[in-house]
């Protein structure tokens, strides 16, 4: 019997990481699992891959060279727009044992400051008033109330996105979702579903025509939507699923007890170095990753905001960080990626509390001076006003309502606004008045 994996998300990282992860489990095992992808919004993904029976080509380059691998795992991809139903009966399907999830921080329908549910939010609204399911969480909840009425087993929901203890709040969304319409079904799923935290890392740029190029060169085919990335990957996951999954760890995934001390210096050293470059870097008129290290201004500052963040790790962890660092700042330098510092960027009022506020907050709390920390806070203000100084448009879900505060106003009065803003910073700005004062003064000088 084939077993099947849903994937919500199924975006180049995916392909990148989990999907190609499952598909060497299966040659490791002799296995046979297969992945449904879901497009959450538009149909390109499965356009283009669609005439090639969803196959795909993977480029890893790194210092020692490139190599190219064929992944041939997901089995279709539905676009959930047009198809919500058919998500729905995916995930509620016997034969599906794993839905896995790579939506982005903002793919939740999460308070960015606390990481609960926002029952605010449009889409939430709609899918709680009925009808077909338009958010990742109104369609885990559809397809989990599906599959218990089918009188089916439970199964594993495994988040792969940038959120601390990651499980756990993807668990807490959903039950809160479930509990305002069905009480059964949020006990259901607390009894028949598992939701372990995971930490993914690898780096994964956006597919550009010269990649395109590159592959068609190396393998004598033209790939319609191929994926490039680096040799360095990691998957650390939470030993604890609900029923059957892939072999994993036979091909380097980690299964631990605790993933909490990976992902906690993974999303503040390497995310939030990486957001540090990406509006330092953008500021100064850079557009790749590898340029923003190359500059030596900017390649000090991501070192200083790692060796800030390392103060804040858990114990188990904090001794591996200079070689932890001394790693990442060889992966950024990688000039054959291409990543662009703009897809960092992207999402900044979801990223920030995460990456940069929280680790700020505990060593402002524990009286540590963080300079690095508060010039990078003030790079991402810096960059929203320079954005709407120009007229144009943040890639953010708050980026119409943080462009608005940053108009019409002088720098310093712009980036105290932008700081005062509690869905981002709750209440930094007044916890922490002399900090919010320095990086205000230094946003307005950008």
């Amino acid at each position: 019997m084939t077993r099947r994996i849903v994937h919500l998300g199924v975006g180049n990282f995916h392909r990148a990481h989990q999907a190609w992860y499952t598909a060497r489990a299966n040659a490791a095992m002799g296995s046979d699992w297969r992945i449904t992808g879901v497009s959450l919004r538009r149909p390109d993904i499965r356009d283009a891959l669609r005439p090639q029976a969803f196959r795909y080509t993977l480029e890893i380059e790194d210092e020692a060279g490139t190599a190219y691998e064929s992944v041939d795992v997901i089995e279709t991809v539905i676009v959930a727009t047009e198809a919500p139903e058919a998500v729905v009966a995916a995930i509620a399907d016997a034969q599906t044992f794993v839905v896995t999830l790579t939506v982005t921080e903002k793919g939740y329908s999460l308070h960015p400051s606390d990481r609960k549910l926002n029952f605010d939010d449009a889409g939430i609204a709609a899918d709680l008033a009925g009808g077909p399911p338009r958010t990742t969480i109104g369609m885990l909840a559809a397809g989990l109330a599906a599959r218990r009425a089918a009188g089916n087993d439970g199964l594993t929901v495994l988040c792969c996105d940038n959120l601390p203890e990651n499980g756990h709040v993807l668990a807490a969304a959903v039950t809160a979702f479930a509990g305002r319409t069905d009480a059964g079904l949020a006990a259901w799923i607390g009894d028949n579903v598992a939701f372990p935290c995971s930490m993914v890392d690898r780096i994964v740029p956006a597919t550009t025509d010269e990649l395109r190029d590159r592959v068609e060169h190396a393998t004598g085919s033209r790939d319609a939507w191929p994926v490039a990335t680096e040799r360095f990957t990691q998957w650390v996951i939470e030993d604890r699923f609900a029923g059957p999954r892939p072999a994993w760890e036979a091909v380097g995934a980690e299964l631990v007890d605790d993933v909490s001390p990976y992902e906690v210096r993974k999303l503040r050293m390497l995310n939030g170095a990486h957001s540090t470059l990406a509006y330092g870097g953008l500021l100064a008129g850079l557009t790749y990753v590898h340029e923003a290290v190359a500059d030596a201004d900017l390649a000090r500052l991501a070192r200083a905001v790692m060796a800030e963040a390392a103060a804040t790790l858990p114990d188990g962890v904090r001794a591996t960080a200079d070689d932890y660092a001394d790693l990442l700042m060889r992966r950024f330098a990688n000039p054959g990626l291409a990543h662009a510092l703009i897809q960092i960027a992207m999402d900044g009022s979801q990223k920030l509390p995460i990456r940069l506020v929280a680790p700020l907050s505990e060593r402002l709390a524990a009286g540590l001076p963080s300079p690095a920390m508060e010039r990078a806070l003030a790079c991402w203000i810096g960059f929203v006003i320079r954005t709407a100084r120009e007229g144009g448009a943040l890639n953010d879900p708050l980026g119409a309502v943080l462009v608005a505060a940053a108009t019409g106003v002088p720098p310093a009065e712009a980036a105290g606004r932008l700081l005062a803003m509690e869905q981002i910073f709750a209440g930094f700005a007044a916890d922490q008045a002399e900090a919010a004062a320095r990086i205000i003064e230094r946003a307005a000088t950008l």
